[in-house]
């Protein structure tokens, strides 16, 4: 299978493209490479390159940043998602989006379903719901993956600040009102090459299962990283004291059911995913 990823150079990109090359042939771009919005070119690339699927995980993630940077956000989550999903469709080529569960507002007591309605809370959510949306409207054989609270090897993440900040500070102020599910790239990597070969399209919910606070994510990090007393004190603190520019949702734990029923596979939980991470 020859498959063209968009965004091969982020943190999920680096860990996805060397498992898919043991059995497909895989070509990575980056931003450098290819400007998704510019419709032309993003049209021409994929055409030219004839791909039988495309993974796109080009996107502005920053969330705090999506507010001040509206404009460019809307333009790559929502507008580039457009153009890719309309080259998908106009060159017949399997399009696999990444979104995320921030399109949701977090009021739910209970795990998000593919079926909920989308309420975001912020630029980002709005652009990468925007951009689920062009996906939609373009046709073509889809499927939109939403994930969240990805860390990895390859880029900045919370698991890798925790462990800088305890190197510096006797004390760690971590919220303890937001809950969600921490995703290993590698993890999702593998869960993306299993559903290579299924037909599934829509929208997908896949995360590590489990969930916790940021606040009881950093207390495991710790924990397994530093056993027995920790060097650093954490202090638990509520969104409204943390006083981000972009307001989160205060659950967005997904409800993974469709993809292991599906797939006949169900994710290990966050904190066995962390281990091996930390290990």
């Amino acid at each position: 299978m020859k498959i063209l990823i968009i965004g091969a150079g982020g943190m999920l990109g680096r860990d996805l493209q060397p498992i898919l090359s043991l059995r497909h042939e895989v070509i990575g771009t980056d931003c450098h490479d290819l400007d998704i919005t510019q419709i032309r070119p993003t049209r021409d690339a994929i055409d030219s390159l004839r791909p039988d699927v495309v993974i796109n995980l080009a996107a502005i993630t920053d969330v705090d940043g999506c507010e001040s940077q509206k404009e460019r956000a809307f333009a790559v989550n929502a507008q580039g998602a457009l153009h890719v999903a309309r080259g998908c469709a106009a060159a017949g080529a399997r399009l696999i989006h990444l979104s995320t569960d921030y399109v949701f507002d977090g009021t739910s007591k209970d795990p998000y379903t593919e079926e909920a309605q989308p309420r975001p809370l912020n630029v980002y959510g709005e652009s990468k719901l925007l951009g689920e949306g062009g996906v939609q409207e373009a046709g073509g054989d889809s499927l939109i993956l939403r994930t969240a609270w990805l860390y990895g090897r390859y880029g900045k993440n919370f698991v890798d600040t925790i462990l800088r900040l305890s190197s510096e500070q006797d004390e760690i102020r971590v919220v303890n009102d937001q809950r969600g599910s921490p995703t290993c790239t590698r993890d999702l990597s593998r869960a993306i090459e299993e559903l290579l070969g299924r037909g599934a399209n829509g929208i997908m919910h896949v995360t590590n299962s489990g969930s916790c606070t940021w606040f009881e994510f950093a207390g495991k990090i710790l924990a397994i990283k530093t056993p027995g007393d920790h060097p650093v004190r954490l202090l638990p603190i509520s969104t409204a004291e943390l006083g981000r520019p972009a307001k989160r949702p205060a659950n967005s734990v997904l409800d993974c059911s469709k993809f292991e029923n599906i797939t006949g596979w169900k994710m290990r939980s966050w904190e066995e995913s962390l281990r091996e991470y930390l290990a």
